[in-house]
């Protein structure tokens, strides 16, 4: 059986792990491959091998990194359909949905390419008497990025493109359950002329995690997870002296007017709630649906839905694929039963699906809630899975209070057809990616990604002008070239003349 060992100093690690983790093709529920666990000494290997890389790298032209970030666009474009491939095998998304994953991390990789304008300082001439101020962004040294299981080639590009860009050498600890792409994609920058231990990938579970988070030579972590770990990494590398963003969990509203395009709304509801099998951040898993919005609505899920085709995720006709392990799957489910016990009314109930060929493999059809309340587990958790529930309101006003009480602030959205609500949505809404008509707002690359309320810690969010901000660190400084005029000790304050 393959073992998938770490990336380090530009090479696959050979040393025998002393302890694995087990792959599994989410298809099947069969165990395909076999990851390595790296100890607190093989995470140190990589770090010091990003370190050894970082004075040469940092020094290189800017030139230089843009040419190789371009090689390395070309390559991962070229090589799209093969990280696809790989996507689905260990993540169980379809493979049209991988695809579009790998696309929306390219768009990073070619924000990337622009480093050059990017990272521009400032400059001012004359501030006093022949002297002159300007500031510059400078890279900050080892930096880490640990990423999650639904997007595992996208969300490492969100991270190291941008940190690579601007001079810094990267550790990636991507997620267990997935980690092939993230090493492919090690090759494929590589190959595109990255020099050996300027990205390294290593795998593990929290030990790998905690020695990342402590290790005096990494000065910065992006982190993309739940809220319960995300305040974890935030809260321990702030303590060692770290810059951190961490982006946690998410409960998407879509709030639904009475006078939207129902057929609109309920399009964008089944692709925003089941895409990915809801395994998505910035999924839709709450429908507010406002005065008799709900009474049209539900029913056009309800058709919809029934026609999904759920199944492996390399079948043409698959347009859900399963979850990534038994053990979520399982809790998914757990949170459809505890919806029924409830009082919610289960309009689609996907729990007994059944997928010929594939009876072992992790899937759950899509489910279905309507008159669900806010005081419900389905209602206040994030379930991470195939399952959509719809709240009913009489007025905005109540719509609007139900999402400023939920804590997660990652991504929200409105359907109507009135412009001013929609303005004034967009104006009031307290959350950090907003949607107007467009169920899944997630940001174009040269914007940023981030959520408010406990969906983020940390200031800065992710990718876009954000990114390249985390990534570097601002010098001011103050210049006057020396001049026979300007002589003499001087014991007071400097003051401009």
């Amino acid at each position: 059986m393959e073992t998938i060992q770490h990336w380090i100093g530009g090479k696959p690690y050979e040393r025998a792990a002393e302890r694995h983790g087990e792959v599994f093709d989410p298809a099947t529920g069969q165990v395909q491959a076999k990851v390595a666990y790296a100890t607190p000494a093989e995470v140190d290997a990589a770090i010091d091998a990003a370190a050894e890389a970082l004075p040469a790298w940092r020094t290189t032209s800017l030139a230089r990194r843009t040419k190789i970030l371009f090689a390395f666009r070309e390559l991962v474009d070229k090589k799209k359909e093969a990280i696809a491939a790989i996507l689905t095998r260990e993540h169980g998304k379809v493979f049209s949905d991988a695809l579009g994953e790998v696309n929306r991390g390219l768009e990073v990789i070619e924000f990337a390419c622009g480093i050059a304008d990017l990272i521009k300082g400032e400059f001012s001439e004359n501030v006093s008497t022949e002297v002159d101020t300007y500031a510059i962004r400078q890279p900050l040294g080892v930096v880490a990025g640990i990423t999650p299981f639904n997007f595992p080639a996208m969300v490492p590009m969100w991270m190291y493109p941008i940190a690579i860009a601007c001079g810094n050498t990267f550790v990636l600890k991507p997620s267990e359950r997935d980690p092939s792409a993230a090493v492919y994609c090690a090759e494929l920058f590589r190959e595109a002329g990255l020099p050996p231990g300027v990205l390294n990938v290593v795998h593990g579970d929290k030990v790998a995690v905690d020695r990342i988070l402590e290790h005096p030579a990494v000065q910065a972590i992006s982190f993309v997870g739940s809220t319960p770990i995300a305040r974890y990494i935030y809260e321990t590398g702030t303590k060692h002296g770290k810059r951190v963003q961490a982006l946690g969990g998410a409960k998407n509203h879509m709030i639904v007017l009475p006078d939207a395009d129902m057929e609109l709304a309920a399009d964008a509801a089944v692709g925003a709630g089941y895409g990915s099998a809801g395994e998505r951040c910035m999924a839709i898993s709450v429908i507010v649906a406002v005065g008799d919005a709900g009474d049209r609505l539900v029913p056009a899920l309800r058709e919809r839905i029934a026609k999904l085709k759920t199944g492996p995720g390399m079948e043409p006709s698959s347009e859900m694929g399963p979850l990534i392990t038994r053990a979520h799957r399982d809790k998914v489910k757990s949170y459809v039963d505890a919806g029924v016990d409830a009082g919610a009314r289960l309009v689609m109930d996907g729990r007994g699906i059944r997928v010929p060929g594939h009876e072992d493999g992790f899937f759950l059809g899509p489910c279905l809630f309507d008159s669900v309340k806010p005081e419900m587990s389905i209602y206040q958790d994030e379930i991470f899975g195939p399952v959509l529930g719809v709240v009913r309101v009489g007025t905005y006003d109540e719509a609007m209070k139900l999402v400023h009480a939920h804590p997660y602030g990652n991504g929200v959205a409105i359907f109507t057809n009135d412009g001013g609500a929609a303005r004034k949505f967009v104006a009031e809404v307290e959350v950090g990616m907003v949607g107007v008509n467009v169920p899944i707002p997630v940001p174009m690359a040269y914007y940023s990604f981030g959520g408010w309320k406990a969906s983020l810690f940390g200031d800065l969010h992710i990718y876009g002008r954000d990114g390249v901000r985390f990534y570097t660190r601002t010098k001011a400084v103050t210049s006057r070239w020396p001049d026979p005029r300007f002589r003499g000790v001087d014991l007071g304050f400097p003051q401009n003349k």
